[in-house]
């Protein structure tokens, strides 16, 4: 199972924050993260590897983001 955290339109920190919060309290592997700037992007990836996750996938949809990331297990 997936789990979509959509963080567009807000501005960072909060796309991080609520990708940690999920990581730590989700029983997910798999998340999506939707941003919709260049720094939430970047600030999300690198939140993932601190967390032992790996950014599989970044795919650029016009003005948005969506980042695969897997956790580790």
């Amino acid at each position: 199972m997936t789990k979509t955290i959509d963080a567009r339109g807000l501005s960072c920190p909060q796309p991080v924050l609520m990708f940690l919060d999920a990581v730590k309290s989700a029983d997910e592997t798999n998340f999506t993260v939707l941003v919709d700037t260049e720094a939430s992007k970047e600030n999300v990836s690198r939140a993932a590897q601190s967390q032992n996750c790996q950014v599989k996938d970044v795919r650029e949809q016009g003005d948005e983001y969506h980042l695969t990331i897997v956790k580790n297990l």
